[in-house]
């Protein structure tokens, strides 16, 4: 489960896997880090059946929601790829209109179903826990800001300034460390002050960090110049990221914990399917036709522009965190 628990881990796998990513680009190919998953899968299948317990007999039988199952992966699907696919094929495109009227009808077969349903898959009444309702707003900014930070810094170390793989996965551990940092933080500042006073400070701080990373983002820049917005921004995210977990459980039966870190996990992937289309396809937007040094500033300028409405897009998300109650957490 995507829940604020596992942050520690979170944090630990972005600095390691940034790092052997790098190793493991640089050594055997881009491939190479899609075929190690398979490795650590098979190990963590095999160690889940050694140090994972059983669970306890169940008493109360419930029955799985497949249609529900299948009419929101089959909404949300749709939706994404309405919103990811429509600049390039046209929004007036029989493709992306059918897709958009199929994605409506599927999600609204969900809701009906879920209104009916004996044991609804997503029980409609959670979204009167404005904590969580709360909490789904947020992580869906997050990853449409936030999550799209390293895409861009990406492209901005290796095809602007000529990283090598592992240089970049070596300039990534500073970003990473940052934000392990932060989810300390965030967790000690949610367990002294409210939900809502952590998440508006660590919004402050990502959103002014994001901004920062704006004057080392040129293409005549070096590494060194965006260091400092890095860090900072690092730390705003990681203690937003504890914050908003804690914001999606406020409210919530034990019974129904996982139910609403569900729903926050699947609003976060669209959020960041959607952000990440939306801020390339603007950054993009006047790289055509260029080549060499001129398409090098270009990208360059498209990022700054990307990182200006990531900074934005932050801020708009201080307007979900003032919906949290202001205090307890």
């Amino acid at each position: 489960m995507c829940r604020y628990r596992s942050h520690r881990a979170a944090a630990a796998r972005q600095t390691l896997g940034s790092l052997a990513g790098g190793i493991l680009t640089g050594a055997f190919g881009w491939s190479s880090v899609f075929y190690v998953n398979v490795l650590l899968a098979g190990i963590a299948i095999i160690a889940a059946f050694a140090i994972i317990p059983r669970d306890p007999k169940r008493h109360q039988h419930r029955n799985f929601d497949l249609p529900g199952a299948l009419t929101v992966t089959a909404g949300a699907t749709l939706l994404v790829f309405t919103l990811v696919q429509g600049p390039e094929y046209g929004w007036g495109s029989p493709a992306i209109i059918a897709s958009a009227a199929l994605a409506a009808i599927f999600i609204i077969a969900f809701a009906l179903i879920e209104a009916k349903s004996a044991d609804p898959l997503m029980p409609l009444r959670l979204f009167r826990n404005r904590s969580l309702v709360a909490g789904m707003t947020i992580t869906f900014l997050f990853m449409g800001t936030f999550g799209a930070l390293p895409y861009f810094l990406t492209v901005l170390l290796q095809t602007v300034h000529g990283f090598t793989a592992l240089q970049t996965g070596l300039a990534f551990l500073v970003p990473s460390i940052a934000i392990a940092a932060g989810t300390q933080l965030g967790e000690r500042l949610a367990t002294r002050f409210s939900t809502r006073s952590t998440l508006v400070g660590g919004m402050i701080v990502g959103a002014a960090g994001t901004a920062l990373m704006v004057l080392g983002a040129s293409a005549d820049s070096s590494y060194a110049a965006i260091v400092p917005g890095l860090i900072i921004s690092g730390v705003g995210q990681g203690i937003v990221w504890t914050a908003m977990w804690i914001a999606a459980a406020s409210g919530v039966a034990h019974d129904e914990q996982g139910v609403a870190s569900g729903m926050a996990c699947t609003t976060l992937n669209i959020g960041n399917a959607i952000g990440m289309a939306t801020l390339i396809a603007i950054a993009n937007s006047h790289v055509g036709g260029l080549t060499g040094d001129a398409l090098k500033a270009a990208i360059a300028d498209g990022i700054q522009i990307a990182f200006w409405l990531a900074a934005a897009g932050i801020f708009v998300s201080l307007l979900a965190a003032f919906a949290l109650p202001g205090k307890g957490k």
